[in-house]
């Protein structure tokens, strides 16, 4: 969303890209800029054409994950977003996960070995290093394309040994594995799903002060990043 990444933009002095290298009338902005001895871009999936809102969701984040790993060819991929937490599973807002697994849980196919392929666990890039010095939660990811939870999901999310929620992180997992780019999942929980507090207003309420989190914590990252090759993380 445009509210995560904007604070992202200024706090790194990244510039939109005129030239954008993605096809003509998608809604993809590129920001980019150089930040200590690091060539960042930050991807954002723009507004959607017709309805004027983020085009949030799965299917945006596979398509300009795949085009950006096209276009740009990156050494690493962070996956900077909110989240819903699980206060069972020891989350509360403005917690900031690494994520550890990522998996699907509205994709259901109950049939032998597509169930498996429907649910797309994914190992995500867990820099051990980074975890460490930052002080950082871990924590599994589900991934679906609604705000809300059915009970069906629920049940999905509960197999999936989740802490947080969101609707992106699993199709942008797919992507990075398929192509062989590391990605790196940064989670900032807005919103108590079991809580008491409705999803969406919870979630509303917490997002600016939450993205600021999200907002530092990703600069922590980087600045541990700098400098360092793969197997120092």
């Amino acid at each position: 969303m445009q509210t995560e990444a904007l604070p992202i933009v200024n706090r790194f002095q990244l510039t939109e890209d005129p030239d954008t290298p993605f096809p003509q009338g998608v809604p993809w902005v590129r920001y980019q800029g150089t930040y200590k001895d690091l060539n960042i871009s930050l991807i954002w999936p723009g507004k959607d054409p017709t309805l004027g809102v983020d085009s949030v969701g799965t299917i945006s984040s596979a398509l300009v994950t795949y085009a950006a790993i096209q276009a740009l060819q990156p050494d690493l991929i962070i996956n900077a977003g909110t989240a819903g937490g699980f206060k069972a599973k020891g989350a509360s807002i403005g917690d900031v996960f690494i994520v550890s697994d990522c998996a699907f849980h509205d994709r259901r196919i109950p049939i032998p070995v597509f169930d498996l392929y429907g649910v797309g666990l994914r190992k995500a890039f867990v820099a051990p290093n980074l975890v460490k010095e930052l002080n950082l939660k871990v924590g599994k990811l589900s991934t679906g394309d609604s705000l809300d939870m059915t009970q069906q999901d629920e049940s999905s999310i509960i197999a999936n040994d989740a802490t947080v929620k969101d609707m992106e992180g699993a199709a942008i997992a797919y992507v990075s594995d398929l192509l062989k780019v590391p990605a790196i999942f940064v989670k900032a929980v807005t919103d108590i799903i079991d809580g008491d507090k409705p999803t969406a207003e919870e979630f509303l309420q917490n997002l600016a002060a939450v993205t600021t989190a999200l907002d530092l914590a990703v600069e922590q990252v980087i600045n541990f990043i700098n400098g360092k090759c793969e197997s120092e993380l």
